[in-house]
């Protein structure tokens, strides 16, 4: 990318969209009226990317029938197996909303210009697949007019973060409504919380806490690469061990509380320092893992007031498991999360501890709006049903970038600030948009089967 192209963004342009959600949540279970421009108001999807996520998603958006008819019309991948299994999923649960036959069913990098090939503008694309393509697949559906959907994270590096705001900026110029996949801002208990907190409920907030500790997840930990499928294709199953490919575990599964701590905090922070580090590297079956993770993370984040943000996260087995968080306030404090990423119910404290005696409010969330994952969905759907502006891409990116530069700090050792991993020129899937099934991978293994890791201290301007 030139020079001439970068949109540098500073932290300051922290995108505050708590009535937005105030106004999504008053309207959450009404049912609205159609006007969709299709003639028979029916909203078709095409999903790229057919994981759990991409099936739960697909399950989501089709579970916003309530606000007009909508059918899952095509699907995109690179693996048969995955469409195979997203496929018999969803026609098994919603047999009478699904139809995809055959042909409209496409594998390969390419797959995705096909999927959405088969869409009207003013249709919906789902993208989740590995974050490497969000960019790639994001300018295609502008340039088809489709309202999109999209996992977390958007982005790994600084040039794919400046390139998703251009992007996200195009998207809104053409009027087109663009949700993301970071829930917990459509979790009815944390509205409220963010709420009570703008309010002064707990005076100003100087330590957020979060917590993501628990054994392996997902694809995160990689024995060597067996020699089929090709190495690219492997490391796109097995992404979570990549940084190309998602960010790593840290990017990817600790995002949820990086960004809704900092939605209650309504600020980014300005810098990071870390620890991490990689206990084992030997695998259960005797084998040594390859992949690019740190088991354990703890990052100190820093706000522009001077307030901190502590973010340990750990997957080894055996270990205690804490998956919660917390804000502390000069005049209380507040659980954000009970349980998991967005778990009910959140509390406020008149104390710093969670006291039950000094219990200000704790959430009560009506059954029909507890899950946040539909919840976003039927916000997405009526804004496009409504023609109400909508995008969370820039603050999605934002978030993204903070997790990123939390990783890089604990990966080289050194302080990032959160311009320099915006700002920075290393991209780490060049061309994702040119690949076939035929490509090399962007990391090739060395003679003993193992990939670049990372050595703080050692490697300090680079990741690995």
């Amino acid at each position: 990318m030139n020079e001439s192209t970068h949109n540098p963004t500073s932290r300051r342009e922290f995108l505050k969209s708590t009535g937005q959600l105030a106004a999504a949540s008053a309207l959450a279970g009404v049912v609205l009226p159609h006007v969709h421009a299709a003639e028979d108001n029916t909203l078709q999807v095409a999903l790229v990317g057919c994981g759990g996520r991409g099936t739960g998603a697909a399950a989501n958006a089709l579970g916003t029938s309530k606000q007009g008819p909508i059918k899952l019309t095509a699907m995109a991948d690179v693996f048969q197996r995955k469409m195979d299994g997203s496929y018999n999923t969803l026609n098994r649960r919603n047999s009478s909303q699904v139809d995809v036959p055959p042909e409209r069913k496409f594998i390969g990098f390419d797959a995705y210009k096909n999927a959405m090939d088969c869409l009207k503008p003013g249709d919906i694309a789902i993208f989740t697949t590995p974050l490497a393509f969000r960019w790639v697949h994001f300018t295609y559906a502008i340039e088809r007019g489709l309202n999109v959907f999209m996992e977390k994270p958007l982005t790994a590096d600084g040039p794919t973060s400046r390139r998703m705001i251009g992007l996200a900026e195009q998207a809104s110029g053409k009027n087109l409504k663009v949700g993301v996949g970071l829930m917990s801002r459509h979790s009815r208990a944390l509205q409220e919380l963010h709420h009570r907190i703008q309010d002064g409920e707990i005076g100003d907030l100087v330590l957020l806490r979060g917590y993501r500790m628990h054994g392996g997840g997902g694809s995160a930990f990689s024995d060597k690469w067996p020699g089929t499928p090709s190495e690219l294709l492997w490391q796109i199953s097995r992404f979570h061990s990549f940084i190309w490919a998602s960010g790593g575990l840290f990017s990817d599964f600790y995002i949820h509380h990086v960004d809704h701590l900092c939605w209650m905090k309504n600020a980014w922070p300005v810098s990071a320092q870390a620890i991490g580090g990689r206990h084992y590297r030997e695998s259960p079956n005797g084998g040594t893992y390859v992949d690019q993770n740190f088991d354990s993370y703890s990052v100190e984040y820093i706000f522009e007031d001077g307030a901190r943000f502590i973010m340990d996260g750990r997957c080894i087995v055996g270990c205690k498991s804490i998956y919660n968080s917390y804000v502390h306030g000069t005049k209380g404090s507040a659980i954000v999360s009970k349980n998991g990423d967005c778990g009910l119910p959140s509390s406020t404290f008149s104390g710093q501890n969670p006291d039950r005696s000094k219990q200000i409010w704790t959430s009560e969330v009506p059954s029909d709006q507890q899950s946040p994952y539909q919840n976003e969905w039927d916000e997405l759907v009526s804004a496009i049903r409504n023609d109400r502006p909508y995008n969370e891409v820039k603050r999605g990116v934002e978030a993204s970038v903070v997790a990123s530069m939390g990783r890089r700090a604990a990966h080289s050792g050194q302080e990032i600030t959160f311009d320099q991993m915006m700002n920075a020129e290393e991209e780490y899937a060049p061309g994702a948009d040119k690949l076939t099934m035929e490509s090399p991978a962007f990391l090739m293994a060395d003679a003993n089967g193992r990939y670049p890791i990372p050595e703080p201290g050692r490697k300090k301007s680079l990741e690995y």
